[in-house]
């Protein structure tokens, strides 16, 4: 049987897509004859160092010097990874690139920004070039130069984005985290990446209610030595007053004339990210990113697969401690404007992103299965009360979206748009998986696998599956590959993270996904939280998919507990409106998963709790869990949103 088309291009957006004249690019210039995605696929992942030259080329890049080859040899270390030295001879700056448009269209908008109880505000490329201008050189006067860490302790607010864009173009490294990180969680992060300025907001607003952060950003800068300056960005009416001589207001540093950035010159391959991973199974591991990768990755992603173009508005709810944040970003290459919204996406009401939609015109939408359910649960209806006239696109991502989300968003938000999901990784910096505008839309699937990106999915014995159940593993290097892992001179932290589950050098990348046989991704988990009953493996999104399709079911969360020699399923599950767990509703839940995925999904046991725990970013934090309820600690809780959530497991089976 074959699954519903949800949605499907017509052959005009086909013809009009960038990635049908991207297609037809490489016609012309590699002498093909392609008509379709999966030969142009099929192409990118049998010629990488043509793929790729092909996308340095299209995308314009700007550089002072270009490669004399495409890749070289991996590193040889003790621990071996495949990942080459990309466009060898190189140099070019991330944030010149980010900030071409400033010539091009200056007084084109380059960011809106929504806050709670705040006024819009909207910056031009000519205005941001201006304050990155003079960030850029506060930066340089406090030291800052090509190798160091700015790191940010910050929201999704302009400062962030100027703040990253000046201090990349010193050649420095940006590191950012988002305000609501407790103590621990920031000096497992910044700790590591020992950072010679921190630019830190005071306070925060969520929900309607202020958050101060004052005291806390002064325990930072007093255990990291490293830290040599504090720029305090002032959000929120403080009571908090403390004085510090490493301190000094963001309205200082950009207290000066300078009106020209210049722009320093490095390698393809020189650091422009660390980020993190999630440690919610210990201290995160500093993953860094190099700027061209991460250029070029991204400019793929954002023009090719999401068909994004100059003028056009873009936004994402995340935050700066996540990489969709980076991605996001990145969009200014595109000569795009990004919508950053900084505050609760439920406040005052679950309306307020899709207003945001009709006031600011934007073209793509991205959000979250997570905030699609609680409107379905909600009621809201977009399509009965916004018009979303501008509005092609919807990305999500953070967890696999489910039929029922399809469903809900062709039904009740928009029936003519294009519902990408994608999938990837802080890791990855970038996606796997994601979406494409010559392709139609099935429920659950993402559209198509990612040009050079050489995935499949594989069995425990490495053999490739189509149509079945597997591990998500990469076959061939790509640009956005970690650069290192910071402190990492052996890269044994970077082996054991990917390559040493299958023999030969093949990521690993620790989901469990489906390959279909139209090219297509179904992703149903993080392997590691793979439920394993009967030695059938069971990815938890199959269970998430039905438990939170109900209307009794606010939220859910599911793991394999170890017993007599077996896994059994054990699912938690927080009811809605003062429900309880009795008889009747254990039955029922029982029946829908038994009838929606199988017998073998069904959960031997099913308790109710309070609060299920997630990390900041809102990802269920499912062996956090395992590891309570098989009394073992939780050794990094400070990654955690809510982490008192795990108390209630403690003796509850």
């Amino acid at each position: 049987m074959n699954p519903k088309a949800f949605w499907s291009p017509s052959e005009e957006e086909v013809k009009s897509s960038s990635m049908s004249k991207y297609l037809e690019y490489v016609n012309q210039r590699y002498s093909r004859n392609f008509n379709n995605y999966n030969d142009l696929y099929a192409w990118s992942i049998e010629n990488i160092e043509d793929f790729w030259k092909s996308v340095w080329d299209y995308s314009s890049v700007i550089y002072s010097e270009r490669f004399h080859s495409i890749y070289s040899e991996s590193k040889k270390t003790k621990f071996p990874i495949p990942r080459p030295g990309w466009f060898a001879g190189a140099k070019l700056n991330f944030a010149e690139n980010l900030l071409k448009y400033h010539t091009i269209t200056p007084y084109a908008t380059a960011i809106i920004h929504w806050a709670e109880n705040q006024k819009p505000l909207h910056i031009s490329y000519s205005e941001l070039h201006s304050q990155v201008a003079k960030c850029a050189f506060g930066l340089k006067s406090l030291g800052v130069k090509k190798g160091d860490r700015v790191a940010a302790f910050i929201s999704n607010v302009p400062e962030a984005v100027i703040g990253m864009l000046a201090a990349t173009s010193l050649g420095a490294i940006w590191t950012s985290c988002s305000p609501d990180f407790g103590l621990g969680g920031v000096l497992d992060r910044f700790g590591q990446s020992k950072a010679k300025v921190l630019i830190a907001v005071n306070g925060y607003s969520y929900g309607g209610k202020l958050f101060e952060r004052l005291g806390l950003i002064n325990e930072v800068a007093n255990a990291i030595e490293d830290i040599e300056h504090v720029v305090l960005l002032s959000k929120i009416q403080s009571n908090e007053n403390i004085s510090n001589a490493k301190f000094m207001t963001w309205e200082k540093l950009l207290d000066n004339s300078a009106c020209e950035i210049n722009f320093v010159q490095v390698p393809f391959d020189h650091p422009v990210y660390i980020m993190y991973s999630s440690g919610t199974t210990g201290i995160p591991k500093c993953i860094v990113h190099g700027g061209g990768g991460t250029l070029l990755q991204h400019w793929k992603e954002l023009y090719l697969h999401t068909n994004l173009r100059a003028g056009d508005r873009i936004s994402y709810f995340t935050t700066c401690g996540w990489m969709m944040w980076n991605w996001l970003v990145s969009s200014l290459n595109v000569g795009a404007a990004i919508f950053l919204f900084d505050g609760s996406p439920g406040y005052p009401n679950l309306n307020r992103l899709w207003n945001a939609v009709d006031e600011e015109r934007l073209n793509v939408f991205g959000t979250s299965p997570k905030y699609l359910s609680v409107c379905v649960n909600s009621g809201i209806k977009p399509i009965l009360t916004h018009s979303l006239s501008s509005l092609r696109t919807i990305l999500s991502t953070g967890s696999p979206l489910s039929s029922e989300n399809f469903e809900y968003v062709y039904r009740d938000v928009k029936k003519n748009i294009m519902l990408s999901s994608i999938a990837g990784g802080t890791d990855i910096i970038s996606c796997f998986a994601l979406g494409n505008p010559m392709m139609s839309i099935y429920g659950e699937e993402l559209q198509c696998l990612g040009l050079g990106m050489k995935v499949e999915s594989w069995s425990e014995e490495g053999r490739a599956l189509i149509d079945e159940r597997g591990e998500l593993v990469c076959l061939a290097p790509f640009p956005s590959m970690p650069i290192a892992f910071w402190e990492d001179d052996d890269n044994q932290k970077y082996f054991e993270a990917y390559f040493d589950y299958f023999p030969g050098g093949v990521w690993r990348h620790g989901d469990f996904v489906t390959i279909t046989k139209r090219g297509g991704m179904i992703v149903l988990g993080r392997s590691d939280a793979t439920l394993n009953p009967g030695g059938i493996r069971i990815g938890t999104a199959e269970i998430y998919r039905i438990t939170e399709s109900m209307d009794e079911i606010k939220d859910s969360i599911v793991v394999g507990f170890p017993r007599n020699n077996d896994v059994e399923i054990i699912l938690f599950v927080v009811a809605r409106d003062h429900l309880v767990l009795d008889n009747e509703l254990e039955l029922k839940i029982k029946n829908n998963i038994k009838l929606g995925a199988s017998p073998r999904h069904v959960p031997s046991v099913i308790k109710q709790v309070t609060e299920i725990p997630v990390t900041i970013s809102g990802k269920k934090v499912e062996l956090a869990v395992l590891k309570t309820l098989n009394n073992q600690e939780v050794t990094n809780k400070s990654a955690l949103a809510n982490p008192d959530s795990l108390l209630e497991f403690k003796d509850i089976l």
